[in-house]
């Protein structure tokens, strides 16, 4: 191997092609003393910030004056540190005042490239293990105010590049806080859920809050999310490519000079990690057929926490209402057998705890009733006992006699069928009262009684549930096949009242058209 200036021989080759066995930047970590050589290490980043370069043991020293470190400990992690490569150390002779002082060993300390890459990368450790994330509604919200900044930057003729460039610059890191944070925080909410024994009461403190930051998060995700698409579907028949295509030409300008032409380049480059990033984002707010955004998926792990949630408070508080505890139940055991006085209590005790008395109590006979035997006389000592074979076998003993008269439950079943029955007929009259024989305004339904009311919520809710943006008409059918609705929006929707015994339910008008499928089946079957 040549390098300039000459040829490398067999040795020198070896030491660079082998790594310094003493050269370990990693090992304080892992050290004894790693707190303390943390607590060092993290003073020098300190005073980097500070533009400190060097420091000696006394600056040290004084920036650690809230821990319990002496200097002497100090300047012996110091000097570890510049062993493993993490510090490096320089002769201080600007005090040195007399012959003694220069021939004593003084150095000044400053930080090392590897040392300082070890830091940062412990740092960036630690904060990913212990970050919590948040449900950001702010960060929709930012990043609905962006679309419209590009949406309207796309409708000019000749849109400003930088203005464009920085729009989409702050809605890639708006996008990517938003995203990550969602990412931490539902891992941490499921953490706390499989974690929840560590401390009951904080648990139960805690989920009052925690629910109600659900419940706000997906009202804001519902809201801004529809917001977010329609803004998005607006952008792509703007043309949300040429903006793109801006912003690449922009960051392409600062390429260096090289083989070629660079500029062509990196443009060739930033405008394929543009159109990535633009469609991460949209597969993040849209859905398509077959998959469904993120946004959806994450509204829909946070409806799931919520039964999560109060399953586990339900636990909790059967816990808490004098269920057995099998481990505290032993300890107060063993607490008793250390404090019985004698052997003889220690029996008693040890059979009075797990039953180890007479087997007498498996069945009752006449013998038995003839001769009876204490339950503290020893097996040994008592008459024998004659058990069936079929408990022997089985485990369990019938007595010979009259059977158990059969309980006749024919009433309840009864009961239970008129319940049934007039459920079925109002769950009927609910779908002949919404069904409709041509589409109808919303606000020309008129009024619906309770389990009318209740139902055409959910047809409501599906329908809205399965809209995509751009698209005027959705269909939607009930998951149990007995209804179907059919909604469009229309242009010069007004506000529909739909009155009820319980107040009037208003909205956004539409044009909606129900059909009751299982009064259709027979009519189609005669057809």
């Amino acid at each position: 191997m040549s390098v300039p200036g000459g040829t490398l021989n067999p040795a020198q080759l070896e030491e660079l092609l082998v790594p310094d066995p003493d050269f370990t930047p990693f090992s304080y970590l892992t050290a004894p003393n790693a707190p303390q050589y943390r607590a060092v290490m993290g003073a020098f980043l300190q005073a980097k910030r500070r533009f400190t370069v060097h420091m000696r043991p006394e600056d040290v020293h004084e920036a650690l004056r809230d821990t319990p470190h002496d200097l002497a400990a100090i300047t012996d992690a110091l000097n570890r540190l510049v062993d493993w490569g993490n510090l490096r150390a320089d002769p201080d002779t600007s005090r040195v005042t007399t012959v003694e002082d220069f021939h004593r060993a003084r150095f000044l300390y400053q930080l090392t490239r590897q040392g300082e890459a070890v830091e940062q990368a412990v740092a960036t450790y630690d904060e990913a293990l212990g970050r919590r994330g948040s449900l950001q509604a702010v960060a929709l919200t930012d990043i609905a105010t962006h679309l419209r900044a590009l949406a309207a930057l796309a409708e000019q003729d000749e849109p400003d590049p930088a203005r464009v460039h920085l729009a989409l610059r702050a809605l890639v890191d708006r996008y990517t806080d938003l995203a990550g944070n969602a990412q931490a925080f539902m891992g941490s909410l499921q953490r706390t859920i499989d974690l929840h024994d560590a401390d009951t009461d904080t648990f139960l403190a805690y989920k009052d809050r925690l629910i109600e930051y659900l419940e706000r998060f997906i009202k804001d995700l519902i809201a801004t999310g529809s917001e977010i698409a329609t803004l998005i579907a607006a952008l792509e028949e703007r043309g949300v490519d040429r903006l793109l295509d801006l912003a690449a030409a922009r960051e392409a300008e600062d390429a260096a000079p090289g083989e070629g032409d660079p500029q062509q380049q990196a443009f060739e480059r930033g405008r394929l990690l543009w159109r990535e990033r633009w469609q991460g984002f949209q597969a993040w707010f849209v859905s398509a057929p077959g998959h469904p955004s993120q946004a959806k998926l994450l509204r829909s792990r946070a409806r799931a926490a919520i039964p999560q949630l109060l399953q586990v408070v339900s636990t909790l508080n059967e816990r808490r209402a004098g269920r057995s505890d099998r481990s505290a139940d032993f300890r107060a055991l063993a607490r008793w057998f250390a404090d019985a006085p004698d052997d003889a209590a220690l029996h008693r005790l040890w059979r009075s705890a797990f039953g180890l008395s007479s087997a007498r109590h498996l069945t009752v006979d006449e013998a038995l009733l003839d001769t009876p035997v204490a339950p503290t006389t020893p097996w040994e000592d008592a008459p024998a006992l004659e058990i069936s074979p079929r408990l022997r076998k089985t485990g369990s003993y019938e007595r010979r006699g009259k059977p158990n008269r059969i309980i006749d439950r024919s009433d309840q079943r009864r009961h239970l069928a008129e319940i049934a029955a007039r459920q079925a007929a109002e769950t009927a009259a609910a779908r002949r009262a919404l069904a409709t024989t041509r589409p109808t305004r919303l606000s020309d339904l008129g009024e619906l009684d309770p389990d009318a009311f209740r139902l055409f919520l959910g047809l409501l809710g599906d329908a809205l549930a399965a809209r995509v943006p751009g698209e005027k008409t959705v269909d939607a059918t009930t998951t149990d096949g007995t209804m179907a609705i059919r909604l469009t929006v229309l242009d010069d929707a007004g506000t529909a009242e739909v009155p009820t015994p319980h107040g009037v339910f208003r909205g956004p008008d539409h044009l909606v058209e129900i059909h009751d499928l299982v009064a259709d089946e027979p009519a189609e079957r005669t057809a």
